[in-house]
């Protein structure tokens, strides 16, 4: 067993809604002690400006270039993770001296793992100066760098919290966690602790995007919009015959690999109804890709939050003879799970353990990543 260390996550995902930070105390390993966690959106400007990134972005030919707005906009957004560190320190009344480690995820920008091209703007030398503390970031690298698809990452964070789980007799395996974020991902858990991992789809980007264009709203809240339309079988179809879906390749997703329907293609109502029925088809349709039937769907990120998706979600796993669990029905924060996922994979990449496997981003041995940059204050 490895030293318990305390480690803060740091996630700021393709939703580009805000950051999200989660306080852990772990080895790295088997053992698992959650503690507070938070969420700081960002405004509309800021949000504006992450998607000129994306756009300036699409030129990028190498990890260092940061062309148009990115190199001011990584110094902004690494500010932003900094204020937020300090705001969540001082609102638990914490030490900055008692956390070991910040696991910095940084925003990505572009995600090419077919030309092994992944980047995450943030700076973990200026997080680490700015807070005092050390950081781990860029974890993604490495594993691309040796044939990985370099996501998702969060696999190893899911079968910890199912090992934890199974022991107190609350699930039936095998066990999947989706989380539907701006990408949906699905982790698998064996019996035998087997891990398989991939994306599954378009999560909440589509939708997002749908209303924002459409009703010039960020996203559809408790999916009210969605509740007042129709699905619309022929624009569903058009999604879930993507050969993304049949090839037995399975590999991750940028956020511009599925786009938005046109504005013909249907009313507000309808295209968000239609969207979330995408959503939730979308995972089930690739956990057929799995070694086995899942029995137990446990669901984290926002998507969860659209009753109109978790009710797809439900109805599409049920013919599967499997049950659809938020992630609060077994005690765990469908909120925090991904920046507490990097507070735990910071501490295993300081520990030199693998973050990334054969089953989950197609590398070919289990292989550790990260940089890591020391805080001023140690």
């Amino acid at each position: 067993m490895g030293k318990i260390m305390t480690a803060i996550g740091l996630m700021s995902g393709t939703s580009m809604d805000g950051i999200d930070v989660a306080l852990l105390r772990t080895d790295g390993d088997a053992i698992v002690e959650r503690g507070p966690s938070a969420g700081y959106a960002y405004g509309a400007c800021f949000r504006d400006r992450l998607k000129q990134g994306l756009e300036d972005a699409k030129s990028i030919a190498s990890r260092e270039q940061r062309p148009g707005i990115l190199a001011d906009l990584e110094r902004e957004l690494t500010l932003r993770h900094s204020e937020a560190v300090r705001t969540f320190l001082q609102y638990n009344n914490i030490l900055r001296e008692s956390v070991d480690l910040l696991g910095f995820h940084g925003q990505t920008v572009l995600h090419r793992p077919d030309d092994g091209l992944t980047v995450q703007i943030g700076d973990g030398a200026l997080l680490a100066r700015e807070t005092g503390i050390d950081v781990v970031y860029d974890m993604r690298a490495n594993d691309m760098e040796h044939g990985g698809q370099g996501a998702p990452l969060i696999p190893a964070y899911h079968a910890a919290l199912a090992r934890s789980a199974a022991a107190n007799g609350e699930l039936v395996a095998p066990v999947v966690f989706v989380n539907i974020g701006g990408i949906s991902n699905l982790t698998f858990i064996g019996s035998d602790d087997g891990l398989v991992a991939y994306d599954s789809g378009p999560g909440n980007t589509l939708i997002d995007q749908w209303v924002e264009a459409h009703a010039g709203i960020p996203f559809d809240q408790g999916g009210m919009i969605a509740s007042e339309g129709s699905v619309l079988p022929d624009l569903a179809e058009r999604y879930l015959l993507n050969p993304f879906f049949s090839t037995e390749k399975r590999r991750s997703l940028d956020r511009n690999d599925f786009a938005p329907p046109q504005g013909k293609d249907a009313n507000l109502e309808d295209g968000a109804r239609t969207l979330a029925y995408v959503t939730a088809a979308a995972i089930v349709k690739s956990a057929g890709h799995l070694p086995t039937t899942p029995r137990t769907y446990i669901v984290c990120g926002g998507g969860r939050l659209n009753p109109v998706i978790m009710r797809d979600l439900a109805s599409h796993a049920k013919a599967y003879g499997a049950d659809v669990l938020a992630a609060e029905a077994i005690g765990f924060n469908g909120d925090s799970m991904e920046a507490e996922a990097w507070a735990y994979l910071a501490v295993r990449s300081h520990r030199g353990l693998p973050l990334t496997y054969p089953g989950t981003t197609g590398v070919r041995q289990p292989l550790t990543g990260g940089k890591y940059a020391s805080g001023t204050a140690r």
